[in-house]
């Protein structure tokens, strides 16, 4: 269920271990190709790509990155993640671009995938057969199967079908959002740049040699109308400049938006015969670049627990699915929370937490082991 990257990633591991299946989709495939979400890969979500045979794309128009940049008080401090982790880096690739590159490999392949369906529902997960029933194509479609895996989304029917008994939920909503940009702009660093600054937080990325995408700290209910293209870039030049002159290059604004901030995780993640992955089982703050990259690791884990029950009818992979999901899943919470309350300005923070914010950025800076923590986490925890 789902045609995001954690349902076409689960599809073509599947498919290379020879097991059928069929994608449902509620979006449009323009839809789904063209939506604005996460773009920072972590080394182990670029190996797997690369093993589906789903790299060749992101291999040559993909941004490897090194390190890091933090600003504080004025100044940049780079952290060298290849040289703290062993040589392992992040790559900086569009999750449109690799969407797009999983919807050509899933169609090479002459599988079932459906696009605009509607009505959807699924039933009976709770026994040996279970059902999806949905309207596609004109007809009403039914499709019996073995297992469901919910790639759907946080908004998905798979996660909302399970019993509110049979799960325990945790989430945290947090007092501040990001106000987002897409501009036609050279980068003007190679790598990113995360900011803390009195007033709020601020990233830099990029998304090509000639687009960049930038965010800036606002309130959740912030008005994106009240941020004309000028007060945006007078907002980020203000809270990313540096004292050395750096400032993000200008250019038109292509896309701007408000994304609320918070944390969510559902448990187990299975529920019969059916899994949950990806935005459908965790959300967490983008402040660690997290949700795309534990969207692969679920489905990885997920296609091999899938592929043993196959080759011997065995369910000891399927039944430690969901615990081995969430001991990665709760370390990334606790990254991405970390880097979340280190950078930004809470609504009532007084002048004792800034200076504790600005004594934690100095000691990780000033630290071998708290670097290399941070890079650790930041290029991604092993998968298995």
């Amino acid at each position: 269920m789902g045609a995001g990257p954690a349902g076409l990633l689960l599809s073509q591991l599947l498919h290379l271990a020879g097991i059928d299946s069929v994608i449902v989709e509620n979006r449009s495939r323009e839809y789904v190709i063209e939506r604005v979400r996460a773009g920072i890969l972590e080394q182990g979500t670029v190996d797997l790509i690369r093993e589906i045979g789903a790299g060749e794309r992101l291999m040559r128009e993909g941004l490897p990155h090194e390190g890091i940049h933090i600003r504080f008080d004025g100044m940049r401090h780079r952290i060298d993640l290849a040289a703290l982790t062993g040589g392992r880096h992040i790559t900086v690739y569009g999750q449109n671009e690799l969407v797009r590159d999983l919807i050509g490999v899933r169609e090479a392949t002459g599988r079932p995938l459906f696009f605009e369906a509607s009505d959807v529902s699924v039933h009976d997960f709770d026994s040996a057969r279970p059902s999806i029933r949905f309207q596609a194509e004109g007809e009403e479609q039914r499709i019996a199967c073995d297992f469901i895996a919910g790639c759907d989304g946080f908004h998905g029917v798979c996660r909302q079908s399970i019993p509110p008994a049979d799960l325990r939920i945790y989430e945290r909503d947090f007092p501040y959002a990001w106000l987002g940009i897409l501009a036609q702009a050279a980068p003007s660093c190679d790598e990113l740049v995360y900011s803390r600054h009195e007033r709020g937080f601020a990233l830099f990325s990029m998304r090509s040699p000639s687009v960049t995408r930038l965010f800036l700290q606002c309130a959740p209910d912030e008005d994106v109308d009240q941020w004309p293209d000028d007060r945006i870039w007078e907002e980020l030049c203000t809270r990313l400049g540096t004292t050395d002159g750096w400032r993000p290059n200008r250019g038109p604004i292509l896309l701007k938006g408000v994304t609320g901030m918070r944390s969510f995780v559902a448990e187990p993640m299975r529920h019969g015969r059916m899994f949950l992955a990806g935005d459908a089982a965790h959300i967490m703050p983008p402040t660690g670049a997290k949700g795309l990259n534990l969207a692969a690791s679920d489905v990885r884990n997920l296609a091999a627990a899938l592929a043993g029950y196959y080759r011997s009818g065995g369910e000891t992979l399927l039944d430690e699915y969901s615990g081995k999901c969430l001991s990665r899943i709760w370390k990334a919470q606790r990254f991405s929370l970390w880097m979340t309350a280190m950078l930004h300005n809470a609504p009532g923070s007084d002048a004792y937490e800034g200076r504790r914010q600005t004594a934690e950025l100095e000691y990780l800076m000033g630290s071998k082991a708290a670097m290399t923590s941070l890079a650790e986490n930041y290029v991604g925890l092993p998968m298995d």
